[in-house]
């Protein structure tokens, strides 16, 4: 079935909308990061770029580490940005944008989330690596799509659900977890890494239980999660993309993990000191990796 112009729209020259890539312009293994700017941080460690392009605050860069090719974007900040990114993403890789139909063979895309939080555990000091194993989503875009959960979802899920109704916290949205690829989480789980549980807020101040002079109705947010565990692991940082990026490549069929950057110690209150030299070395240890996938 065709799909309408009001629904996928191209641009001019046939590249998808917002991101305003050709397919041929997409690798298979895409880097996600917020920052525009770090785009060019992954990038300059290309032996070669073959394609740039920008619009809006989307910047990509796909290029080739030996014979791995590689395109990396930035999505800028929070789940509305990865709604349409995830599906741009699908679109280039899984609909024939010349027909407006879904093609017969569908492509699994390697997405890799190489970002910045802050860390919610005391014992876990500024500056770490952390891969995120599943991901809570505060923010209700996952609420928008039919979902079926894994066992392993449903089985976090169970004991999310039952934790934020004993606990009495509604903001007003109905959370929604999701896991990232264990392929991809295996790939990471080496010396440097910490692994854990993140919250993907729907904002940067309030949402994270930050107070400047507007109050947070959560103040003890921290707290809340302090006793959320699942399979060993622990509700360890704060961000804003993980969960969707996670929900969407599931229901999409691709493969994702998200790499932390722990930048802040929330509980301490403490900020890196060389937050830029961190995840240059996060970009760095997480390419090497990339390229052996």
């Amino acid at each position: 079935m065709q799909i309408a112009a009001s629904e996928l729209i191209l641009n001019s020259d046939g590249s998808i909308y917002h991101l305003h890539l050709l397919p041929e312009q997409l690798a298979d293994t895409v880097i996600t990061v917020g920052d525009p700017d770090r785009v060019e941080r992954v990038s300059r460690l290309f032996d070669r770029v073959e394609h740039r392009v920008h619009k809006r605050e989307f910047i990509t860069h796909t290029g080739y580490i030996g014979h791995k090719r590689i395109s990396v974007m930035s999505t800028g900040i929070g789940t509305d940005n990865i709604d349409i990114v995830l599906n741009e993403l699908d679109a280039l890789v899984n609909i024939d944008l010349g027909t407006r139909t879904v093609k017969d063979k569908l492509t699994s895309l390697n997405i890799i989330r190489i970002g910045t939080s802050g860390c919610m555990r005391p014992e876990i000091p500024v500056d770490s690596f952390l891969v995120s194993d599943m991901a809570i989503g505060m923010d209700g875009m996952l609420n928008y799509y039919k979902r079926s959960l894994t066992p392993r979802e449903q089985a976090f899920d169970n004991i999310v659900q039952t934790h934020f109704k004993n606990e009495g916290l509604d903001v007003g949205v109905r959370s929604e977890v999701a896991e990232a690829d264990a392929s991809l989480i295996k790939a990471f789980s080496l010396p440097g890494f910490y692994h854990g549980i993140t919250v993907s807020a729907t904002g940067f101040y309030a949402p994270q239980s930050r107070t400047l002079r507007a109050a947070s109705s959560v103040p003890d947010l921290f707290h809340f999660f302090d006793t959320v565990e699942f399979e060993g692991l622990k509700v360890t940082n704060l961000e804003m993309e993980t969960a969707a990026i996670f929900g969407l490549a599931n229901i999409l069929g691709h493969r994702a993990v998200s790499l932390n950057a722990l930048l802040a110690n929330r509980r301490a209150g403490a900020f890196s000191v060389q937050p830029e030299a961190i995840v240059d070395n996060l970009i760095e240890k997480a390419l090497e990796i990339i390229v052996k996938l």
